[in-house]
Formats: C-alpha cells, structure tokens, sequence
C-alpha cells in the first residue's frame, strides 16, 4: 500500500491518479474534506481507503499498524500563501509534517514530501543547496523549516527521503483552490465571463505583466515523484519547475493564441502584496539532473493546450 497525503488535492490527487495508470490501486489517501468538492478530484481514482488527516495523525502516534506500506507521498499542507495565521500554518505544515515523517522513518519507510519555492523569497539564485532562502509570508517559513529540519536528521535516517521544492503548478485539478490556484486557471474563468485576462502592472523593476514565473504542468511534477519512488537511493532537497522562466504576458498570449479570443487589461497591483509576493521564480535544477533526472519538462506552449484539452475547451488546430 502506498500512502498520499493531501491526496484528494491537487497535486497528492495528480499522484494518485498516476498510480492508478501504473495498474496501482493499493492507495490509501489521507485528507481533510471539510471542503466536500475536493472529492471530485479522487471519484474516479482506484483507491484503497480514505482515511481523515486527523485521524489519520492519531492512528500513527498511538503506533496503529496500518497493512504493508510501500511508501509515503507527503502532500497535504495549507498552501495558501496570503494565510497569515501562523499557528494553524504551523500546526498543518511544520508539526503534522514531522509527526509523519517521525513514524515513516521509524517504520523505515520511503517518504516523499512536497516543499515549495516559497522558501526562497525574491532576489536569489533558486538554488536548492543554498542555506541563504528568505520567505516572503508564513507559508514559505513553514516549508523552510521543515526543510531545515530534514536536514539536520538527514544522517542518522536509514530509508528514502527526499523533499520537492515546487515551483508554480498548473493543471488538471486545480479547480477547488479557489484563489491559489494557478494564473492559468484564473484567466480561463475570466474569458468564460468575459474577454479580458487581468494582469498586474509592474512590479519589483518588472514591466506591466512582465513578472515571471517558473510554470511547471502537473504531469510532470507527478513524473519526478514517481521517478523518486523507483530510485529509492536518491536523497535530498531538489527544486521541481521547468527550469524556465516565462511571464504572466506570455501566458495570457498563449491562451488569447489557442481560444482565438481575449484581451489583457492591466490592474494595479494589491498593495496587500507589495511586499509577500514573488516577480520573479526561475528553478535551478542542477541538482535534480545530477541526481540522475533526465526527462524533459512539458513546454508551456504545449502544457496548456494539454490543460485545455483536458477541461474540454476548444482550441485552434
């Protein structure tokens, strides 16, 4: 049996399904659905069982055996990056996160965890090796401790561990994520109600629409998850985007491009953000490729049109 955190949200989901196209249905997903729509992202999954995460937490401390696990997929967190109740942030994505991984490897099992390029902040060289990230809200923070944490218990853990840093996900999903879900996600809701795509101006030296974002399709994001779990002596903290840049601009041409419709109005930007917000997120992926990742990443060009494809909206041939 594997185990899936969050995994009736969008990425734990994406992985579940990707088991499932491995002939794997011995999945137990773990998850909160205080927000009921998120099972339709698991309704046609093969699964196992589906346990609460809180009570999930409670058969784990008190040492219930659980069946024959494989591995964990560590998913679930509060990933809303304007959340600013730290003790809830910490509660989902600092204690639960060490309860979890504090039993996996007691039980030596492989654990995979989703971390975020949220730990870096803004003006650095997004490099996974280095110790110099500054978060820019309480979500980054959360996931840069864990971090932290991993790495000082990296030498004494005997089984698989390895953190992903994600960078901007998009994809089949996403849709309960309501306000985090992806830029791309939100332009198609504003041309299904319209036809304009609201962009911010400009930002931290960036022109108007032109902050950039490393935007990295879900299947991949699920290929280098399960690349893990077949090279369990792969260790270690490593960025997942694309390792490509591209602005908010070039995603709403995209979109105008494949539909055949849509304009871009520029917004002023939030001051509630001025100083929590990323322009720019580009992922180094030296590490991953030394580790022996070789794939290629879905180009954003044809990420989308994949995207468009699955939410059955027609696009231009």
């Amino acid at each position: 049996m594997i185990i899936v955190t969050g995994g009736a949200g969008f990425i734990g989901s994406n992985i579940v399904h990707g088991l499932n196209s491995r002939g794997f249905s011995d999945v137990l997903v773990v998850d909160d659905l205080s927000d009921g729509k998120k099972f339709f992202n698991i309704r046609d999954a093969k699964i196992r069982d589906f346990i609460d995460k809180d009570d999930f937490l409670k058969l784990i401390q008190q040492q219930r055996a659980l069946g024959r696990i494989e591995a964990i997929f560590h998913q679930g967190a509060c990933s809303d990056t304007t959340e600013w109740d730290g003790k809830r942030m910490f509660r989902d994505n600092f204690s639960f996160s060490k309860e979890v991984f504090r039993w996996a490897i007691s039980k030596k099992l492989p654990f995979y965890y989703a971390s975020s390029a949220a730990v870096y902040g803004r003006e650095c060289k997004f490099q996974d090796s280095s110790s110099a990230a500054v978060p820019l809200n309480v979500y980054g923070y959360s996931k840069r401790l864990f971090d932290d944490f991993y790495r000082a218990e990296m030498r004494r853990v005997k089984s698989p561990v390895a953190g992903l840093r994600y960078f901007n996900v998009y994809g089949p999903r996403e849709g309960h994520k309501g306000k985090m879900a992806s830029v791309i996600l939100h332009f198609l809701q504003q041309l299904r109600t319209g036809d304009s795509m609201k962009l911010f101006e400009g930002s931290d030296g960036f022109g108007p629409g032109e902050q950039r974002r490393d935007f990295i399709y879900v299947d991949d994001v699920v290929r280098v998850n399960l690349w893990l779990l077949d090279n369990p002596r792969v260790c270690g903290i490593f960025n997942c985007g694309t390792g490509e840049s591209r602005s908010f601009n070039d995603v709403a041409r995209i979109l105008i491009s494949l539909i055949g419709r849509g304009v871009i109005e520029y917004v002023s930007f939030p001051e509630s953000l001025r100083q929590s917000y990323q322009s720019f997120t580009e992922a180094d992926l030296s590490s991953l490729r030394k580790a022996g990742y070789a794939d290629s990443f879905v180009q954003l060009e044809a990420g989308i049109k994949k995207y468009l494809a699955w939410s059955d909206i027609q696009v231009r041939s």
